[in-house]
């Protein structure tokens, strides 16, 4: 909506930005219109390579450099521009695991294509590297990484929560690395600099992986409990967990389950809680007042 207000007539094309890019290029062949790649291209990588130059100059003390990486116009300028301005820093590329085309290609030599693609983090989710930035990043970048969706949901979370920034699961790639790898399996170099490099994010995928990185984080409990289907056991569970200090989301009863006895209900909780410790106290109490628990579907 945004980029029709600007006057432009929007086409929405295949399930992936390469479906797209492939769309974009029939259309330039055909209407003689000018394609601007968003990674591979001289010019393009040349722009993005700003931000390695304003790293250089407003972080001078930097050991390491995390780049969410897709195509690979980020990684390439940033790289190139810090091997000019600080050949010591390390630079790393950060890739969703699920559309993960650079540890191939880097170990084939070439720009390899991978055959499926299922991420949160559509905005690197390419499935092939650009041709330009591939020799720029062969020659300049330390090392690729792969983060898993739980981990770039507790990093969109941790942005949101902690430093006031609304950033998207692309975005938010570096500092997932951070929150799921060892120093030592980075090989960081510190201090540690991580871009943050977009905050384009729909309003209800917001939503939804707010609620993942709470569940990932230990925020979210969610479980089954049989209990006997008389007048107060509903209460008396919930005051098992009303003393742990838990906040109940929401409750559901069943009476339908093969495995449930005549005078037995099963109850499907959700819990907020504190953290991963908070919800091991929640179970243990539970246990401990006699609850027979298993973790919801």
């Amino acid at each position: 909506m945004a980029t029709k207000a600007y006057g432009a007539q929007v086409r929405q094309v295949g399930e992936t930005i390469d479906e797209a890019l492939d769309a974009a290029l029939e259309f330039a062949d055909r209407s003689g219109a000018t394609l601007i790649h968003p990674f591979d291209h001289p010019d393009i990588v040349a722009g993005q390579a700003t931000v390695g130059t304003e790293i250089a100059e407003q972080l001078p003390e930097v050991g390491t450099v995390l780049v969410p990486t897709g195509g690979g116009g980020l990684l390439a300028g940033v790289a190139v521009a810090l091997r000019h301005l600080a050949p010591d820093v390390r630079v790393i590329g950060v890739q969703a695991a699920e559309a993960a085309a650079w540890p191939d290609s880097l170990a084939a030599g070439r720009p390899v294509r991978v055959e499926r693609m299922a991420t949160m983090a559509d905005g690197i989710a390419v499935g092939q590297p650009g041709v330009v930035p591939f020799s720029h990043v062969a020659q300049h970048v330390s090392g690729i990484v792969t983060v898993d969706e739980e981990a770039l949901s507790q990093a969109l979370l941790l942005c949101l929560e902690r430093a006031k920034l609304i950033v998207e699961p692309a975005g938010a790639a570096a500092v997932a690395a951070l929150m799921s790898h060892t120093p030592e399996e980075l090989g960081l170099r510190g201090p540690v600099c991580a871009i943050l490099s977009g905050g384009n994010i729909d309003p209800l995928l917001l939503t939804r992986v707010i609620g993942h990185g709470l569940s990932a984080a230990g925020r979210y409990l969610a479980v089954r409990v049989t209990i006997s289907d008389r007048p107060g056991a509903l209460g008396a569970l919930l005051a098992v967990i009303g003393k742990t200090s838990a906040s109940v989301v929401d409750v559901a009863h069943s009476r339908t389950g093969t495995w449930l006895a005549v005078d037995e209900v099963e109850v499907a909780l959700t819990l907020e809680t504190r953290g991963s410790d908070h919800r091991d106290e929640v179970l243990t109490a539970l246990a401990n007042a006699g609850y027979a628990v298993r973790a919801a579907d």
